[in-house]
């Protein structure tokens, strides 16, 4: 490879080339000069000499229970703020703790650093107490990994680290340090320049590229606006809201991209995918130009791959080129950043414009809009008990759109994606790639952090919340108020689902009796924070009311809701978008004369 030319690095603030320091000392300042204000952690044996020097930083050091709950309060931090989020860990367990949560960031494009400690050099390789080769055990799930063994290379390693993990696509990386690098004695010099050979994200789209999705998009009579979570990590919302109402496209927003586009708008059918609705499942089924932005066709949107959009053609605008044509063969394959992407686009359609030539969508929209009234989101309020999705729809009402809503995985994710109305980007942070229960507290713990001032609710299920809750100890503590709504349905509830569906209602291990035991309530105050429950409809709005009103100490609702509740529509797993069912016996039928 050829060596690049010199790049800056990270924002950094003005520092001074200092004496000799320990390499310890070189990484925390290393850390403040790369803007870190927060890390997410837990002190042990290798990674103990960096943290006295930052017993004197200006950064604050969150105390997390499980390392697990430090790596995802960083990418929930990252998520909320567009920051890099930072977590630190011990060798051995410490650093294969982190393992979830980095594969978790990898699959999400999270901008994250995680610095690990290591065993002394001299004993790497030799199966020293705690030794594991966490470089080579996240190899496949960071974006890279650095050894450090030299003292004098700290400053520039973490330099890279926030370049890299930042820019082009965002994710995690590594930053393993020896114990005894940390305790050798250095000079500190932070760098103003980068040279990393092979390293060249592309931000600017080929113009050629532009004007051939151009000359698509002006022919096709059927084309959505396929939205993917590129469009959030790019910051390119209000971009997005410009081409849409310049072309009057439809609009879907996969699970990473709610909020990119503002669901009260006219034009957005829905998420779509196995749990999608079905205007946005039709939308992308029956097109004929599928414009995706940010998004890489992941099965849990395109069902069967051999049926999906059968008659679209597709232009693929996406950062890393690795993801065109990764999955759906690109008819126009376009390498940049969704923002400056979009910005092109707009330029080369209002050119277009200037000269009368326009898209003519008005049937297909005409014929969306009718799939959309005829097939709203709804569900049957149960003949006893509490309906999870009624919770979830007033949480949403009474929390509103300028809250941030944080969700664990399965049941409770869904009914998240459906029954709060997202009306602006970063308000919705989930587990969307790697699906990774216990996702929820911690990633709220980090949302607060960055965002003090912004309600957090995490909305979890009674299963995703006993992996984790141990967090509430930490939020207490360290003055985090966030506020929880278990859905609290005794089940592991996605499973108990599938099992009703395509196991004869045989539930193998999903009960999880959660309405006995523990006491949700019980738990939360033994945590320092404020337990409510809820079991009845006509409670849930002063329930809601009196969480919302507690801002000084978490706050943990458990709501006991009704278990046979099931997220609908649904498109089993390696089937068809064809085959989405409304409800479990009903499946949508279109009148497609308008197409």
């Amino acid at each position: 490879m050829t060596e690049q030319k010199a790049v800056k690095g990270p924002a950094m603030a003005p520092h001074e080339a200092a004496g000799a320091v320990t390499g310890a000392q070189s990484l925390i300042s290393s850390l403040e000069c790369a803007g870190v204000e927060n890390i997410f952690g837990i002190p042990g044996g290798t990674i103990l000499p960096a943290y006295d020097p930052l017993y004197d930083s200006t950064i604050r050091h969150i105390l997390v229970r499980h390392e697990q709950g430090a790596g995802h309060a960083a990418a929930g931090y990252a998520t909320a703020t567009g920051k890099v989020g930072v977590c630190m860990a011990t060798s051995g367990p410490g650093a294969t703790n982190l393992v979830t949560p980095i594969a978790d960031a990898y699959m999400d494009s999270v901008p994250m650093v995680a610095v690990t400690g290591q065993v002394v050099a001299s004993s790497i390789g030799t199966d020293a107490f705690q030794e594991a080769d966490i470089r080579g055990i996240t190899l496949p799930i960071t974006k890279h990994s650095y050894l450090v063994t030299d003292a004098d290379e700290i400053p520039r390693v973490i330099a890279e680290a926030f370049y890299i993990a930042s820019t082009g696509r965002p994710g995690p990386v590594l930053v393993d340090v020896a114990k005894s690098a940390q305790q050798a004695m250095t000079t500190f010099n932070w760098p103003t320049e980068l040279n990393l050979p092979g390293y060249r994200p592309v931000t600017r789209p080929h113009s050629k590229q532009i004007r051939e999705a151009t000359r698509l998009l002006l022919e096709s009579r059927r084309p959505v606006l396929y939205v993917g979570g590129g469009v959030i990590r790019s910051r390119s919302s209000k971009e997005l809201r410009m081409l849409a109402e310049l072309t009057g496209i439809p609009v879907v927003t996969t699970l990473m991209a709610r909020g990119a586009f503002p669901d009260s708008h006219p034009q957005h059918l829905g998420m779509p995918g196995m749990h999608g609705t079905v205007a946005a499942v039709a939308g992308l089924q029956k097109s004929d130009l599928i414009i995706s932005l940010g998004a890489r066709f992941d099965d849990r949107v395109t069902g069967n791959l051999d049926s999906f959009a059968p008659g679209a053609k597709v232009i693929h605008a996406d950062i890393d080129p690795a993801e065109i044509g990764k999955n759906r063969v690109a008819d126009v394959p376009i390498v940049g950043d969704c923002r400056e992407v979009i910005a092109d686009l707009i330029v080369a359609l209002q050119a277009e414009q200037a000269q009368g030539n326009t898209g003519d969508y008005e049937g297909w929209v005409k014929f969306l809009a009718g799939v959309k009234s005829q097939y709203p989101l709804g569900y049957d309020a149960p003949a006893e008990g509490l309906a999870p999705q009624y919770v979830i729809e007033r949480l949403g009402k009474i929390a509103g759109p300028e809250s941030i809503y944080v969700a664990g995985v399965g049941q409770h994710q869904m009914w998240a994606t459906h029954y709060v109305g997202y009306e602006h980007p970063n308000t919705w942070i989930n587990s969307g790639g790697l699906g990774t229960m216990g996702f929820a507290v911690p990633a709220a713990m980090g949302a607060k952090v960055g965002r003090p001032d912004t309600t957090v609710w995490a909305i979890d299920g009674d299963g995703c919340f006993q992996m984790t809750n141990q967090e509430l100890a930490t939020c207490t503590i360290e003055g985090i108020p966030i506020k929880v709504a278990i859905i609290n349905n005794e089940s592991l509830g996605m499973v108990r689902q599938w099992q009703t569906l395509f196991y004869e209602g045989r539930y193998s291990n999903t009960d999880l009796q959660s309405k006995r035991i523990p006491d949700f309530v019980k738990l939360a105050e033994a945590y320092g924070a404020v337990g409510l429950s809820c079991d009845s409809p006509g409670d849930v709005d002063a329930t809601i009311n009196k969480a919302m009103e507690i801002n000084d100490v978490p706050v943990v609702v458990d709501f006991r809701v009704e278990r046979d509740a099931m997220v609908w529509p649904m498109v089993a797993a390696g089937t068809s978008n064809d085959e989405i069912k409304y409800a479990r016996d009903l499946a949508p039928e279109f009148e497609e004369d308008d197409l």
